[in-house]
């Protein structure tokens, strides 16, 4: 035993040794300083504080941060003080050691980053939310202080995401969406375009195993054929820039599994209906810096003489670079094969940067390490507009991460100011977001606004190259209406912090009205009272209740004391005594109870790790929510609500994505069991070209050749055209995909689709 164990600790000290040496050698290789000494002290703590601990996967604890410290190198770019957090960002959490131990010896920079990186417990979202959302307003908070602190972070998920296989399938749909719905967005929002692709490829493999092999397998079928319109494409755009003397190589780009899957899902179409699969991407190095982006355009005008472009499609983030610094021309080609190619014309810089985010910008200035807060003006917005956000806490976890996702996702427009400065925007964007990004007493006291000084109301969406004019008064308040039509979050977050402001104003003034009135009927001033007539006045709690008598929208009066001490409230008077009643709420309170007993109520005990089956005998038992209307065949997951009960949830619902990110613990592995027994809801959207008999011959294949059930069939048809929705009753998913395939035999059907 004791042999075998030598064999072990000397296996694994080879295979730490050689990660290690792995990652000196990336890093010597980088145009970073040298600083080998504190990379290597960093390493031998970590390693020490992890001995003897491992991972899931059976490999030593030490080879995680090693990894997370590689991705940060090689792929990100990051420098020695950058490894060295990554070395030991989880020595903190997971050790004895502290931020102040971590100080003391390596300095106050890497232990900051370290305590950004360290998980908390607690926090302002109490005790039903996970830590998630906390963890991430921490992240956030740091992260305004230094960007490392997210960067690395995002290294530390991308291994978390490689080596998902060890964890059991409840945390891989926890994470992987988590990754889809935080990680992956704000990895493009900060440059990082490959590490984004690769988290959404990861997350889409974990949730949806089956659709991924097939995608997977359809572009190594498809592959040869790709390589061949490549060749035949680009021959004579290589033969041009041959002639031009441009130092350049040109790269085959293919859409990513995630890309594509979501495209089928977004547009209805299958894999085959894909047009934009591949793409061309043209490098070159410039003899001077300056000349870049003349060189681009360059480049443009001498493909342009070769393929017709088409003239919607001219994508120019040369002049005007995306928030997240990426720099590119794009122009869409008409190949010799009738088919349409995007060609992205960019400079060696640019693709670091667009590979490699804000990283990258520090390589093109004197290769040392700097401060990531300095020169960047548009991170530094972002990251202002995230503080703001950070500094008025929302309540909820969901209604946070929403109001952070909105800063990530967004893709963006150049505005004008009256005097003629450039300000980017999210495209959808209204005047009123425009006046609130300017400054909150702008935009609480606007009331309209001037677009290429025509005037026009709060709600309109402003465009690309629009010159903006705020118009204000003092008279103006904020309305709850406005919540409705902002689409920023600094918008959002401010307008939501004005309303509670306002609201617990009208709330203290209706929990005045609600004293004055038990004290005029000599009522003494218990906390169940106001909960007793929220209850009677079917508000949803006391809050509601106090603000509804502060807006005079509800009137205490007779029937309230009726409702407190029974009906003979005069009777009870006369006598001089009062008897309170316990509340009954009517009716639909009792149906709820008693729906309640047919679900299944988790026990305390519950081993949250194991799969549930959902069968023929036991499906009453689980919640079915209408947000994305699961039926058997669909990845699904499990959810664990307030009330112990277990939901149902589609995998890719965008209910279940903030679910996953901010009640991951909750998170169940739910699988199908079914024996075509039952039936279920699904709807089918047909289009095409309208002919005599086409109805006869589509409810013909679906009643008589495949026996289904139409349960509502609407057809509308106008110029020869017709579009419909048939719902039908089927068995499972398998049933639906069957009817599709044969609808798509029917002569002049041109479209034929599940609707989600």
């Amino acid at each position: 035993m004791d042999e075998e164990q030598k064999l072990r600790e000397d296996a694994d000290e080879q295979l730490i040794n050689g990660a290690f040496q792995h990652l000196l050698d990336s890093y010597l290789a980088s145009r970073h300083r040298k600083k080998v000494d504190i990379i290597t002290k960093a390493f031998n703590f970590a390693r020490q504080a992890h001995k003897g601990v491992r991972r899931l996967s059976g490999e030593p604890y030490i080879m995680h941060p090693i990894a997370v410290a590689q991705i940060a190198c090689e792929e990100v770019g990051l420098g020695s003080t950058s490894i060295c957090a990554a070395l030991l960002h989880d020595v903190v959490e997971d050790t004895d050691y502290t931020t102040e131990d971590l100080e003391n010896i390596f300095g106050p920079k890497i232990a900051q980053i370290v305590d950004g990186l360290t998980k908390i417990s607690g926090g302002i979202f109490g005790e039903q939310a996970s830590a998630q959302a906390e963890n991430f307003k921490k992240l956030l908070l740091t992260m305004s202080d230094d960007i490392r602190v997210i960067l690395i972070k995002i290294c530390d998920r991308l291994h978390n995401m490689r080596t998902l296989q060890s964890q059991p399938a409840n945390k891989q749909y926890k994470i992987a969406g988590e990754t889809l719905y935080i990680y992956a967005p704000l990895s493009n929002r900060l440059g990082l375009y490959k590490i984004k692709s690769e988290l959404e490829n990861l997350s889409f493999q974990y949730e949806h195993p089956d659709e991924y092999k097939s995608i997977k397998s359809k572009l190594a079928s498809t592959e040869a054929s790709r390589h061949e319109l490549f060749d035949q494409f680009t021959a004579p755009i290589e033969e041009s820039l041959n002639q031009m003397g441009i130092k350049y190589e040109i790269k085959e780009r293919v859409k990513t599994p995630y890309s594509i899957w979501s495209k089928m899902q977004n547009k209805h179409v299958t894999f085959e209906e894909i047009y934009d699969i591949l793409a061309v991407r043209i490098i070159f190095t410039p003899d001077k810096r300056e000349e870049e982006v003349n060189e681009c355009f360059n480049i443009y005008v001498a493909i342009s003489k070769i393929y017709k472009s088409h003239p919607d499609r001219l994508r120019d983030w040369l002049s005007h670079p995306k928030a997240n610094g990426y720099q590119a021309l794009h122009v869409t080609l008409m190949s010799k094969q009738g088919r349409w190619i995007e060609v992205q014309i960019r400079s060696d810089r640019m693709n670091e940067i667009a590979e490699q985010g804000f990283a990258a910008h520090w390589k093109y200035k004197d290769g040392m390490e700097k401060e990531f807060t300095e020169d960047e003006t548009e991170l530094n917005e972002w990251l202002r507009t995230i503080k703001e956000i950070l500094d008025d806490p929302q309540p909820d976890a969901m209604d946070f991460l929403d109001a952070i996702k909105l800063n990530l996702f967004a893709s963006e427009i150049f505005v004008f100011t009256p005097k003629g400065e450039i300000k980017t925007m999210p495209a959808g964007c209204t005047a009123l977001d425009f006046a609130f990004s300017i400054h909150t007493f702008l935009g609480s006291h606007c009331i309209g606004a001037k677009v290429n000084h025509k005037l026009v109301p709060l709600s309109y969406k402003l465009n690309s190259g629009d010159q903006v004019e705020i118009l204000t008064s003092k008279a103006q308040h904020v309305q709850a209406s406005w919540i409705n039509f902002v689409s920023t979050a600094k918008a959002k977050a401010k307008i939501q912090a004005i309303l509670r402001r306002d609201s617990r104003e009208i709330q203290k003034q209706g929990e005045e009205i609600l004293n004055a009135f038990l004290k005029k009927n000599d009522i003494e001033n218990k906390t169940t009272i106001a909960d007793q007539l929220a209850a009677y006045h079917e508000e949803r709690n006391r809050e509601e209740f106090f603000q509804a008598l502060g807006e005079k929208t509800i009137i205490l009066g007779e029937k309230d004391l009726d409702e407190l001490y029974g009906k003979n409230t005069s009777e009870a008077n006369a006598k001089g005594w009062r008897r309170l009643v316990p509340f009954l709420n009517k009716g639909k309170q009792k149906k709820d109870t008693a729906n309640a007993t047919e679900l299944f109520v988790v026990p305390e005990k519950f081993n949250r790790k194991e799969t549930i089956y959902i069968n023929d005998d036991n499906i009453g038992q689980f919640k079915f929510r209408h947000c994305c209307h699961p039926i058997p065949g669909d990845d699904i997951l499990g959810f664990i609500d307030n009330k112990h009960r277990i939901e149902i949830h589609k995998r890719a619902c965008p209910v279940a994505a903030k679910l996953k990110t901010s009640y991951g613990n909750r998170i169940l592995d739910a699988k199908w069991d079914m024996h075509k027994r039952l039936f279920f809801d699904a709807s089918i959207h047909i289009e095409g070209i309208d002919r005599i008999g086409m109805v006869l011959d589509i409810s013909t294949i679906i009643s008589n050749q495949l026996n289904v059930n139409i349960h509502k069939f609407t057809i509308t048809s106008e110029d020869g055209v017709f579009n419909g929705a048939i719902e039908l009753r089927v068995h499972d998913r398998e049933d639906v995909k069957d009817i599709i395939n044969q609808l798509k035999t029917v002569e002049g059907l041109q479209e034929v689709t599940q609707i989600m």
